[in-house]
């Protein structure tokens, strides 16, 4: 019997891109998925040697022993090996170990590396393989250990002086501080106030609003109703003459496309994606999809960078698309943006892999999450490739005695990018308006004054997006570190969101405190700011990462055994329950026990009372009248939603109830369907509605 012929071995790290490389590179190659990491730091112990150089003590991660001895059989019988992980210093790093337990020299490997999984990408890499690049390995491990110093030797002081499982991190007690610091902002804030005076008049071809200026052509504010007064009392009686008006263009330019950062802030914005979630979703669709004939195909270029880079020839063919389906005049956009230091060259934006694979075409490919997120990264691309949008705008002054009122307007000339995409905001503007056609020396009549008070308002919560752009301006993390930080976050408890705001618990605070009152270092933003730019000139070979390291550790240990030493036991205040104990009218507050969450009396031990906490939905039970519906847990962690006077009433839904809905055909309220029908439909069994919105 013949032997049999010895294949080239491709390593990637997940099955999903292995299928979709397998489809390029034919039958002639096998492809293999380690499934991430396969050697990392032990979980037990610290796993550095601070004397000897910070070695690492880099251990076969437990549980991929079959992968590994597979891994290991396939490389003796392949011809030759190829480690096709990802783009970055963790791709790097996965091939470095890879050599490790492959028994490959790093600089004999054969490193490809591609930024988008397409035949032309994928087969131009395999055409120029490289060495592991050792400064990206340098630069992920420097991370790595300082990481582990830091998160090694914070969290036991935590454990010993608050309570177990908690944990401190580099950047993850720097993004801690934010939260904690704005929501310090907010209690502090105090409002101050200031009004508005509105003029309605009237103008040969209509009405127009002009808002009071200021006097003689300088800009006043009114901080008081005598002030607004002292205005209405100087223009009585006097006649409102247009002194100006100054039409004039502006162009509104395309936003750059995606960059990780930017991508998590407008998911959140306009999908509701959590910032994991928009990265888990992206990975997906960059690894590869099914799309049918044309079997698993990488939709997105890789979804981790810094850059606003654009290829020459993804440029072309999404100007050429753009001519032939809007017109000539809307090509253009692309503007060259100035890169951050920090910036990864050699990477591009997050892109589609080709703009003729309209979202349209592979919806019925795609889950719906995968569609809505391919959906906004195709159309902000095309849009960052078109033409400034432009507006005609005029300002108008009006005046009245030395009173000033300036009428402002605009009206789209060019839809340009808008066409295809429109940003999201945090926070809603005013709409743009049009003013009324006006002339010098026109005298228009007052037909009313409008004066309002209004009071300044404390900066608002952060929000994930808002987070990851705070983290990003302070250089605080890296596009692959920002949705495991925030993650962490809500793990330790340390914080809780509200309507997608983010504020601080009482364990974070006091984390917090601790953390600022004895590691000053750790928490501070220009600190955390200058670390990872050290971090990032070891991958320029600018700096050696074990140098780094040393100038690090030794104060913080020195801070650390003072601390074991000097810090007292923190209590961590217990967060009220907004309710007081039947049995004894004390105030109830919410505990941690074995199981999780519960609700408890102040007055332990005296009181014993306790009971479950209970998730009120805002819905009263349809059969008894009385209690609320509220979610449980079935014992394998299910939830379902049942009435709170249980045993006394047993309603039960495995729908959600929606708080004010009410079902157009009967009256019932309305519950959520998940999975293909996903939507609404009557909580009533004898009534058949559906809908995919809500009813009120």
């Amino acid at each position: 019997m013949a032997a049999e012929t010895k294949r080239p071995l491709i390593i990637v790290e997940s099955p999903t891109k292995a299928k979709t490389i397998s489809r390029f590179m034919k039958s002639r190659y096998r492809v293999m998925a380690s499934l991430g990491h396969v050697r990392d730091l032990p979980k037990s112990t610290l796993g550095v040697d601070v004397h000897n150089n910070f070695a690492p003590k880099y251990i076969n991660i437990r549980g991929k022993g079959d992968l590994i001895r597979e891994l290991r059989e396939a490389s003796k019988k392949a011809s030759s090996i190829y480690l096709a992980t990802d783009p970055d210093r963790e791709g790097e790093a996965i091939s470095w170990h890879l050599c490790t337990i492959l028994g490959i020299d790093p600089g004999e490997a054969k490193r490809v590396t591609f930024h988008e999984i397409t035949e032309k990408a994928v087969k131009e890499a395999f055409s120029k393989p490289k060495p592991v690049n050792q400064r990206l390995v340098d630069a992920q491990q420097a991370r790595r250990v300082l990481d582990r110093l830091v998160g090694y030797s914070l969290s036991p002081l935590l454990w010993h002086k608050i309570r177990p499982g908690l944990s401190a991190g580099r950047v993850q007690s720097a993004a801690l501080r934010l939260i904690v610091a704005r929501d310090s902002e907010i209690a502090s804030f105090k409002p101050e106030e200031y009004w508005t005076l509105d003029a309605y008049l009237e103008g040969e071809e209509g009405q127009v609003k002009a808002r009071y200026f200021g006097e003689k052509g300088r800009k006043k504010a009114l901080s008081s109703r005598s002030d607004v007064d002292a205005v209405l009392s100087s223009i009585k009686g006097k006649p409102f003459i247009v002194a100006s008006v100054k039409p004039r263009e502006r162009k509104r330019q395309a936003p750059a496309p995606f960059t990780t950062s930017t991508l998590q802030q407008e998911a959140s914005r306009k999908l509701g994606f959590p910032v994991r979630k928009t990265m888990s979703v992206a990975q997906t669709l960059y690894e590869g999809v099914e799309l049918g004939k044309d079997g698993y195909t990488g939709l997105i270029t890789y979804m981790r960078t810094d850059s606003v880079r654009v290829a020459a020839s993804a440029a072309s063919e999404a100007r050429q698309y753009i001519g032939e389906v809007f017109g000539s005049q809307y090509a253009g956009g692309g503007r060259s943006a100035r890169p951050r230091p920090q910036e990864q060259g050699a990477h591009e934006a997050i892109r589609p892999t080709s703009v003729l694979r309209l979202p349209s075409e592979v919806k019925g490919f795609l889950k719906n999450d995968q569609y809505r997120l391919y959906k906004l990264i195709w159309d902000r691309f095309v849009a960052s490739q078109m033409a400034p949008a432009v507006y005609d705008t005029v300002t108008a002054d009006i005046k009245s005695g030395d009173a000033t009122f300036r009428a402002t307007g605009s009206r789209m000339k060019f839809a340009g990018f808008t066409k295809v995409y429109e940003e999201g905001r945090d926070s809603p503007a005013e709409d743009d308006k049009e003013i009324i056609p006006l002339r010098e020396g026109e005298v228009l009549s007052l037909v009313k004054t409008e004066p309002l008070q209004h009071f300044t308002e404390p900066p608002p919560r952060y929000t994930e997006a808002t987070l990851v752009k705070a983290l990003e301006e302070n250089g605080i993390g890296r596009p692959s570190t920002y949705a495991p930080i925030i993650a962490t976050l809500f793990e330790r408890e340390y914080v809780a969101r509200e309507q997608r705001r983010l504020f601080a618990t009482e364990l974070g605070i006091t984390v917090d405190k601790l953390l600022t009152e004895n590691f000053p270092s750790i928490v501070d933003l220009a600190f955390t700011a200058g670390m990872e730019k050290k971090l990032d000139s070891v991958e320029e070979g600018e700096v050696d990462w074990v140098a780094i390291l040393r100038e690090f550790w030794q104060p913080l240990k020195e801070q650390i055994d003072r601390a074991e030493e000097e810090i007292a036991r923190v209590k961590v205040a217990d967060e009220p329950a907004g309710e007081d104990c039947e049995k004894c009218g004390r105030p109830m507050v919410i505990k941690r026990g074995r199981y999780g969450k519960f609700i408890a009396c102040s007055g332990y031990p005296e009181c014993k009372n306790t009971k479950p906490i209970l998730e009120k939905t805002g819905v009263t039970c349809p059969k008894c009248g009385k209690g609320d519906i509220v979610a449980r847990r079935t014992r394998k962690g299910r939830v379902f939603y049942g009435c709170s006077q249980y045993p006394n009433c047993d309603y039960t839904t495995w729908n959600r109830p929606v708080a004010g809905s009410k079902c157009p055909a009967c009256g019932s309220f309305l519950v959520e369907v998940q999975g293909r029908r996903r939507g609404f439909r009557c909580s009533n069994q004898a009534c058949d509605h559906r809908s995919q919105k809500v009813d009120n």
